[in-house]
Parts: C-alpha cells; sequence; structure tokens
C-alpha cells in the first residue's frame, strides 16, 4: 500500500527577489514522464500543495528495509524570458511536505542559450545510498593562530552569515564551491542525511550535531587555517552530506529555524564539540551518535538532551551562540503579538516595510511601535513567502528570518546604487563582496559541476 507525501515549488526572480507569479511548474515522477503535473505559480510565487504517492512510512523508519523509502519527482519550472529549470530526482516521503526553492534566470549565462535547460541531480538520502563512511578525527582541535605564533581565541562561537561550501574532498581543486546561507545549509544537510518521517526529538538531536560539527569547523578554522579557501566539504568522508538545490522537508526546516544558533558543547571545553555520527548500521562508531540509535531512542520519548548524553557521555551542555552574524539587532527574548509596543515592534515594522519594496504582497504598516492587526497580518504575509508557520507573531524564528531578508535586500540596494551595476552583474559581485543573497537557493552556472562524493584512498 502506498502512503502519501506532498510537495510545494516556490519560485523567485534572479536579483529582484520578487516571487514569480504564473510560472509554469511541470512534475512528474523520475520514471514515468507520463505521469504529469502540470501548476502555475499564485501571487506569492508558489504552487498549491501536491499529494503524491510514496512507499510505505515503514521503510523510512527501520534499516532492515533495502528498498527506497521515498518518493522520485522531476520539477521543471519554466516562463517567458527565463531559462528554465529542472531538479531531477527530488525526494518525498510519506507524512512531509518536500520544499522546493527555485530561482529564474532572466538572462542565459555565457554558456548558454536562452531556452537551454539548467538542471539539478539530486544524489540518494546518506542513508540509503552508497558514500563514504566519516574517518575519525580527535574531537578536540587545536585553536587557531596568528600570523606572529600566538594563540588566536574567539571570545564567543558567533553564528555566521553564510558557509562556503566545497564539493568534493578537500583536496579536489576542480570542484566547485558554494557559498550557502547558515540555516539553508543546516536544512540541506539534515535533509539529505536522516529522515522527515523520524521523531522530532530524534530530528532534533540531529540537527544539534550537524549544527555542533559546523560550528566547530567555523571556530577552529579548520579548513581555511590550512590554506583553503572554503568552510566545509560536502564530502562524508570529512565533513556533511550537501547537495546544492535540492529540496528540503518542511518540519527540518521548521526545526532549524527554531535552534540554529544552539550547539553541544563539552564542558569546560571552549569549542563546540565536534559531534561526529554515524548511520549505526552498515557503518560502526562507538562513541559518536548513531542516526538510528537516535531513532529509536526519539522512539522511545527521550529528549534531544537524553539522546545526545547517551552518544557523548553526560558531561555535555546544549548552548546558544549569543551572536549571529550580519544581524542587526537580536531577538529581543520575548514573542512580539497584538498588543506588544516597543522598540522591537518598531525595528520590525521598519524591516517589513523595506522588505515590502522587494516583496509588493507584504502591506505596508506604520512604523508607531504598536503591534497592531495590520502589523500582525504583515507578518502573516511574509512567513507565507518564505514558509513559516502562519502565525502572525514574530517569534525567535521568525524575528531572525525577517532579519535575514531586510539585511539581503538593502545590501543589494546599496550594492546597486553605489556600484551601478546591474541586475545581470548583481549576484556575482555581491557573492564576492561576501553580501547574503535571498531567498535560499540561487541556480547559478555552477550547477553544471555534479556534486559528488570521491572516495578516499
Amino acid at each position: 500500500m502506498a502512503d502519501i507525501g506532498r510537495i510545494l515549488v516556490n519560485v523567485y526572480k534572479k536579483d529582484t527577489f520578487v516571487p514569480l507569479k504564473d510560472v509554469k511548474i511541470i512534475m512528474n515522477p523520475s520514471e514515468d514522464e507520463g505521469k504529469r503535473v502540470e501548476l502555475t505559480t499564485n501571487s506569492v510565487g508558489q504552487t498549491e500543495t501536491v499529494d503524491v504517492n510514496t512507499p510505505p512510512i515503514e521503510l523510512s523508519l527501520r534499516p532492515e528495509y533495502t528498498e527506497m523509502p521515498y518518493s522520485l519527482w522531476d520539477v521543471r519550472a519554466e516562463a517567458p524570458g527565463f531559462e528554465p529549470v529542472e531538479i531531477r530526482n527530488a525526494q518525498i516521503l510519506p507524512d512531509s511536505t518536500a520544499i522546493q526553492n527555485i530561482e529564474l534566470l532572466g538572462n542565459p549565462s555565457e554558456s548558454r542559450e536562452m531556452g537551454e535547460l539548467r538542471t539539478i541531480d539530486v544524489p540518494d538520502n546518506r542513508l540509503f545510498g552508497t558514500f563514504p563512511p566519516k574517518i575519525p578525527e580527535a574531537p578536540e582541535k587545536p585553536l587557531p593562530k596568528s600570523p606572529g605564533g600566538g594563540f588566536v581565541v574567539l571570545d564567543e562561537v558567533v553564528v555566521p552569515e553564510f558557509v562556503i561550501v566545497h564539493a568534493g574532498v578537500p583536496t579536489n581543486t576542480g570542484a566547485p564551491s558554494y557559498r550557502v546561507p547558515f540555516k539553508d545549509y543546516i536544512k540541506n544537510v539534515a535533509s539529505s542525511e536522516i529522515y522527515s518521517t523520524w521523531s522530532e526529538n530524534t530530528i532534533r538531536s540531529n540537527v544539534y550535531c550537524i549544527l555542533s560539527f559546523t560550528l566547530n569547523r567555523i571556530f577552529t578554522e579548520w579548513y581555511t587555517g590550512k590554506g583553503y579557501n572554503f568552510t566545509i566539504t560536502n564530502s562524508t568522508a570529512f565533513d556533511h552530506a550537501f547537495t546544492y538545490g535540492r529540496n528540503v522537508f518542511d518540519n527540518i526546516s521548521r526545526i532549524v529555524d527554531e535552534i540554529f544558533t544552539s550547539y553541544v558543547k563539552r564542558r569546560g571545553a571552549k569549542q563546540p564539540l565536534l559531534t561526529q555520527y554515524c548511520d549505526g548500521e552498515r557503518v560502526k562508531c562507538p562513541g559518536w551518535l548513531t542516526q538510528w540509535g537516535s531513532k529509536y531512542l526519539g522512539d522511545q520519548g527521550k529528549t534531544p538532551y537524553e539522546i545526545l548524553t547517551s552518544f557523548y557521555g553526560p558531561d555535555i551542555d546544549i548552548e546558544k551562540a549569543p551572536k549571529v552574524s550580519g544581524i542587526p539587532k537580536s531577538y529581543p527574548g520575548f514573542t512580539l503579538q497584538v498588543g506588544s509596543s516597543g522598540d522591537p515592534v518598531t525595528t520590525i515594522q521598519t524591516f517589513l516595510n523595506r522588505i515590502g519594496d522587494n516583496y509588493p504582497l507584504i502591506p505596508k504598516v506604520a512604523v508607531d511601535g504598536v503591534y497592531g492587526q495590520s502589523t500582525a497580518d504583515a507578518v502573516k504575509t511574509f512567513q507565507k513567502i518564505f514558509n513559516l508557520p502562519q502565525t502572525g507573531v514574530v517569534d525567535y524564528s521568525t524575528w531572525y528570518q525577517i532579519s535575514n531578508i531586510y539585511v539581503g535586500v538593502t545590501k543589494i540596494a546599496e550594492l546597486r546604487s553605489s556600484m551601478g551595476i546591474n541586475d545581470n552583474e548583481v549576484e556575482s559581485v555581491a557573492r564576492e563582496m561576501g553580501i547574503f543573497v535571498p531567498p535560499t537557493f540561487i541556480i547559478g552556472r555552477s550547477l553544471d559541476v555534479p556534486t559528488i562524493d570521491y572516495p578516499v584512498k
């Protein structure tokens, strides 16, 4: 008996970051082009959520099953005046919504003609496919040193705006690298490595591991200190799985939004714990978290902290980074809702009005520091566009997403104005300058290079 999963497609216009209406979306099972579903994006650049048949949920809940636990679908976006894009083998799991974000280019790249198809090929989830196991490392890393030889010790863990992901082993100089917003990177890795059908506590424990491992790489300058120009790789032998442009899952996305500044730390240590892990079935890794082991503990009702301590020992804590790089104002520590007032409300109203210049569907609000129904409606529209729960209140997740988009649109506008560059030039210049470019995945020329893992000799 088949189960049901869902897929939702968001389409944006390159550089203007405006959702694209009336884009033709063609979807079909990867092995059956005859079963086509044709949709059109609405006023917020989204398709309706489509139900599709998936394999039984049991296949993703027990490791002894050898059948593929998800459906594979190809998703194509077409619009007059834009290059068509196709995502091949998007994964759809039972009882989950797969979110596929696409940005359309208005002009062909130097190597393409208008109308030529851009493609993204999504490899198997790491629990199903065959990939190199993690090479064990010492969990405590030496701290980076200054050119003079002294230790450079950061005062605190900082969540960066973006990470640079190298698509291959560290020494593969021919592989591309991608600049990816930090949260989007974590969502991509989690969607590539575990199943969205698992319990919330299991997913949270695995996301904590991905966060901690990544923040350790950043804090210790593990690759940059060795002369590499990237933060982390997508080789499972060294780091995490990552596929540029793949779909993510709604529940994984929500969890990452809620805890993206948190990490695991060994008591007495300064750096985030290098939380290494393996699947626990095909690969054994004593002393590390095992993904299937965490799944069983989550099924027993164990909390994320209990799951983590069962693998890494009782002397760990879950801490929260005090700073998110590039965010002008930190979360005030309480939820903003109808009836709230003060400076945090003024900040959100100001940010929403500026974002509304790029996303006209977000209604303008009075910047009066009073959280009334009009502010709640603007927040709800923002949440709809950016796939957040449509509560109309500004919680931790919504605060930082509004802040991210505000910073992105204002920096891009300043770049256009100060440098006198056009829409076709702004993305590449912005990326070279380290400016975050919203929304999530940018369809760029480097997609022609496959993202793969290389075997370790």
